[in-house]
């Protein structure tokens, strides 16, 4: 199968263990993951990881997409730098691309008025209301949220993040989304069985 490929948002200060999950098993369901940084200049991550972005921000299209994933970083708290993510967020939404944020990501799309009017979550409500954002009623206090092709989810859940995104992809289903889950966020031995019946790799 020709699938498009995975974008992952890359800029100083991501935070490097919020995607890892969600990268890995897409690569390995035929999936090129291209990262996307705000120019082709290299980032490093909170960790002290330096990323050469595939591509500048500017350069992409949401219509030759499958996804777009924009991980936390201490930028989107502390300065205005990564709100062209967000504004791109907002492209890859109208054409129908999904969006997956997690941790400080919420918060870029609660500023830019995407979580307004639709479910969502971040690590706390609060969080998000010192945004000044317009949808707090429709906060969720869940692991992940997806609605209407964008993910949310809060810094401590990348599995979730994770199971959301494959969920949303058909990467993985039923059951044997669920086992994924299982085996990761919660070391189920059991879940193995099931995996391998359907060939899933771990």
């Amino acid at each position: 199968m020709n699938r498009k490929p995975v974008y992952l948002a890359v800029y100083d200060t991501l935070a490097d263990w919020e995607t890892g999950h969600a990268t890995a098993y897409l690569a390995r369901a035929g999936y090129e993951i291209r990262t996307v940084g705000p120019t082709r200049e290299p980032v490093t991550s909170v960790g002290g990881l330096r990323i050469q972005p595939d591509l500048a921000l500017d350069d992409v299209r949401p219509e030759d997409s499958s996804l777009l994933i924009l991980p936390g970083a201490d930028l989107w708290d502390t300065s205005d730098d990564l709100a062209p993510f967000a504004r791109k967020a907002r492209a890859f939404l109208d054409v129908g691309v999904p969006v997956a944020a997690i941790c400080g990501a919420t918060a870029g799309l609660a500023r830019e008025g995407l979580l307004d009017d639709r479910d969502h979550t971040s690590a706390v409500s609060f969080y998000l209301a010192a945004t000044g954002y317009g949808g707090g009623e429709r906060y969720v206090d869940a692991d992940a949220v997806t609605d209407r092709g964008l993910i949310t989810a809060g810094p401590t859940e990348p599995v979730a993040f994770a199971r959301e995104i494959f969920g949303l992809l058909g990467v993985y289903e039923g059951e044997v989304l669920d086992a994924w889950y299982r085996l990761f966020h919660d070391s189920d031995a059991e879940a193995y069985a099931v995996l391998e019946k359907a060939g899933a790799r771990q």
